[in-house]
């Protein structure tokens, strides 16, 4: 597996690189700490996974995570942050972010995260795990207050989300490879 690492912190991304190493299933194959430079990197390199810090200058791992669904990159994310806050969380969770550990328990959970990544699966540090819960109770008790939502398909359900991150008409049916309409707008 060809890994990307970025992390403003030059001894920390060392550390990640060490641990990454010493699996011969993982090839680091760039390590950057500008967030703009890790797209132009993901772009470039095409990683099989990409292994991001949440807050880097220029582009935070969240704002790659969006550039990566926007422009739909062959690419598996992981976000290593030192923040406990839900929101960060749920919003990696939204884009699609496959694995999401703290930077405090980085040592012990990175390569299990990487496998699990690597193989298709989510990985959540376990110090977290209870959002996951709390995400789906939230979801449920959405469900139940806006029995509607249920009956959205699948494509209006992607381009509701995509509303909510404030996209437009044009941005959404590049996204969905669909034609735009001036007056009309989507047109599928």
């Amino acid at each position: 597996m060809k890994i990307l690492i970025a992390d403003d912190h030059p001894i920390f991304r060392q550390g990640l690189l060490k641990i990454l190493e010493a699996d011969p299933a993982f090839e680091v194959v760039a390590e950057t700490g500008d967030g703009a430079e890790a797209l132009a990197l993901i772009k470039k390199l095409r990683p099989d996974i990409a292994v991001l810090d949440i807050s880097m200058p220029t582009l935070s791992g969240l704002e790659i995570a969006r550039q990566v669904q926007q422009e739909n990159l062959p690419v598996r994310l992981v976000i290593l942050t030192m923040y406990k806050e839900e929101e960060y969380f749920d919003e990696a969770m939204d884009l699609g972010v496959k694995g999401y550990i703290l930077k405090e328990n980085a040592a012990g959970d990175l390569r299990s995260c990487v496998q699990a990544v690597a193989a298709g699966k989510y990985y959540v540090s376990p110090v977290i795990s209870g959002y996951l819960i709390n995400r789906d109770a939230r979801q449920k008790a959405l469900a139940k207050e806006k029995p509607a939502l249920r009956l959205l398909t699948d494509t209006e359900r992607r381009i509701l989300k995509l509303l909510v991150q404030n996209q437009t008409s044009r941005e959404i049916a590049a996204q969905l490879h669909v034609s735009y309409r001036k007056r009309g707008g989507i047109r599928l």
